[in-house]
């Protein structure tokens, strides 16, 4: 009798095994792969790239006390970095398939506050007309507004050259400004007009101008989709 309930009871208990194996092993897997999407939000979103875009973040208030405490070689220096890491995280995060949302958030916030806090100081130097800087700061934050319209539209506005062609000469006209006469003498002058002045109002006029570039192109894809306005 003794045999034949061992016997019964040996299948139920090789069955026990086998389950309790396989829960190790679904718990093992399932271990495994919150290991991976652990790793993945920690390390996933801090690349290099990223790295540098917070970098340029960091170097912001940094600019502006040099700047405006009468250190402009300085300030200066921290400016150009700054600029440079602009271009390194794109380029990086390019050729090395980094791009991650992260960046794609923080990139342009930090180009805005770069030069922002750069045309601001240049106000508080004397450097640069305060309405100038409103235009061209003001343009910034209305296209930034823009994009998150249109997006909830399902439009898309991509970068005109005329947008990166006043990003181009609004880094030059800045550090122009920030070396002025004194520093740079008289090769930069045209007639009496520094060229770094030159550069800001060419700045303000290609702010105006891609900024209606934006908003037309926006319009015109809105009117074509007849959505209402």
């Amino acid at each position: 009798m003794a045999a034949l309930l061992g016997s019964l009871l040996l299948p139920a208990k090789l069955f026990a095994r086998r389950t309790e194996k396989g829960r190790i092993i679904v718990n093992t897997l399932e271990t495994r792969q919150a290991s991976t999407e652990l790793s993945s939000i920690t390390t996933g979103n801090w690349t290099l790239p990223n790295a540098l875009t917070a970098l340029r973040i960091f170097l912001v208030p940094i600019l502006v006390v040099f700047l405006l405490t009468d250190y402009r070689l300085v300030g200066l220096s921290v400016f150009i970095i700054a600029s440079l890491t602009d271009w390194f995280d794109g380029y990086l995060a390019r050729t090395r398939k980094q791009i991650t949302t992260l960046g794609q958030l923080l990139d342009p916030i930090a180009d805005k506050l770069l030069v922002s806090a750069a045309f601001i100081s240049l106000v508080g130097l004397g450097e640069a007309p305060a309405w100038m800087v409103v235009i061209i700061i003001g343009r910034e934050l209305a296209i930034s507004g823009l994009r998150p319209i249109a997006a909830d539209q399902g439009i898309t506005i991509p970068s005109s050259s005329l947008g990166k062609y006043k990003t181009t000469v609004q880094m030059f006209t800045i550090i122009l400004l920030l070396l002025g006469p004194s520093y740079l003498g008289e090769h930069f002058l045209v007639g009496e007009i520094f060229v770094g002045e030159i550069g800001l109002w060419l700045v303000v006029v290609l702010s105006l101008v891609s900024a209606a570039q934006y908003f037309l192109g926006f319009w015109k894809q809105l009117a074509r989709s007849g959505k209402p306005s």
